[in-house]
């Protein structure tokens, strides 16, 4: 499989070598060459995803989507940045100027955050520390912040009362979600995310069989708490509009509003890929022990794995949320409480016996 490392040390290499550049430019040149692809990527699948998302939508409502603007409609999710970059961004009377403009900006800086810690590919992990799930759920929870500033600071009850909600959720759902991931630790050994993604390298090595009842369990119990994580449906309490207009983002314009709109999906996407990473490989192809046949999967490019599992779990999300009737929020916080917890609880202890036992595949 190919080794992304050897592009990145090519230009590290041309950096110093080649043309001379002491550590601290070389450096610096790399992160804002980091930096750039993060950005870049997130904003191009920021727009696959909403184009899919209208796509799906329409597929499961017997519609058919966006199709007037480019072909197939293509063209309709780049005029609808460009109407929203154009529209103009006011501040509500009496509003916390300074919580109010900090709150798109909180929750924008949690999504990228964590973006920036999925392996696309081997060599590939921008953030690979030896504690990387801990620092992915805790630069994740940033968000939950934004989103209760962007209630307090609009001045708007409504606002307020959807940010409570969506930060309860929220918070309540990590919990499960984070069990879920120590499940996986448990198994792998190690919470760096190229060695957890290393692991499940070979034939038949994915978490989600190799760990078979535990890990199927916690990976089932992290599709739900990650859903209810990023605010999707059927637990989109925070943006119920028959209750709270449009939730706590309810008083923002323009790209205010537009980076709210962003994180939701990109948020979406980065549950499909920790999912991914954790559970189906990462970027591990599909390999059966079959030397011809793992020979022809090894030559895919690792990027291509990743992608297709994570858009394949996305897929699986989008079919929840256009199937399923929106929850109540009494209803959402037993099924965290009531039911994910415990039974997340009891995975973790059996997932333990498991391992202490040598139970695994």
């Amino acid at each position: 499989m190919f080794d992304f490392s050897i592009i990145s040390t090519w230009i590290d290499n041309l950096l110093r070598s080649t043309l001379g550049l002491g550590d601290f430019l070389s450096i610096l040149i790399e992160c804002v060459l980091v930096g750039l692809l993060i950005l870049v990527g997130y904003a191009l699948l920021a727009i696959a995803l909403i184009f899919m998302e209208r796509k799906v939508c329409a597929y499961f409502q017997c519609r058919l989507g966006p199709m007037r603007v480019g072909p197939w409609g293509i063209f309709q999710v780049f005029a609808d940045v460009v109407k929203m970059l154009i529209k103009e961004i006011f501040f509500v009377d009496k509003a916390d100027k300074f919580l109010y403009a900090l709150a798109p900006l909180l929750v924008i800086v949690g999504s990228v955050g964590a973006f920036s810690f999925l392996p696309w590919n081997k060599g590939a992990v921008v953030l690979d520390f030896n504690v990387g799930i801990f620092l992915l759920t805790a630069i994740s929870s940033i968000g939950v912040i934004g989103i209760f500033l962007a209630g307090w600071g609009s001045n708007n009850k409504y606002s307020v009362v959807s940010a409570m909600r969506a930060a309860v959720q929220m918070i309540s759902y990590e919990m499960s979600l984070c069990l879920c991931l120590i499940t996986a630790i448990i198994l792998t050994g190690t919470m760096q995310i190229s060695g957890i993604v290393d692991y499940q390298t070979g034939p038949w090595n994915w978490l989600i069989i190799k760990g078979h009842i535990p890990a199927v369990i916690a990976f089932l119990v992290f599709l739900v708490a990650g859903n209810a994580e990023a605010n999707r449906g059927p637990f989109d309490m925070a943006e119920a509009e028959s209750e709270l207009t449009a939730g706590h983002h309810t008083e923002y314009s323009g790209m205010g509003f537009g980076f709210f709109y962003l994180a939701e999906f990109l948020n979406l996407f980065i549950i499909a890929g920790i999912a991914t990473t954790v559970f189906l490989g990462g970027w591990a192809p599909v390999n059966i022990g079959i030397e011809a046949f793992d020979n022809v999967m090894n030559y895919i490019p690792g990027i291509v794995w990743f992608l297709g599992k994570a858009f394949a779990v996305v897929w699986l999300l989008m079919w929840i949320k256009w199937t399923f009737p929106r929850l109540r929020i009494d209803q959402i916080m037993k099924l965290e409480w009531k039911y994910l917890m415990p039974l997340s609880l009891f995975n973790l202890v059996l997932m333990a016996f498991v391992v202490a036992l040598g139970l695994y595949l």
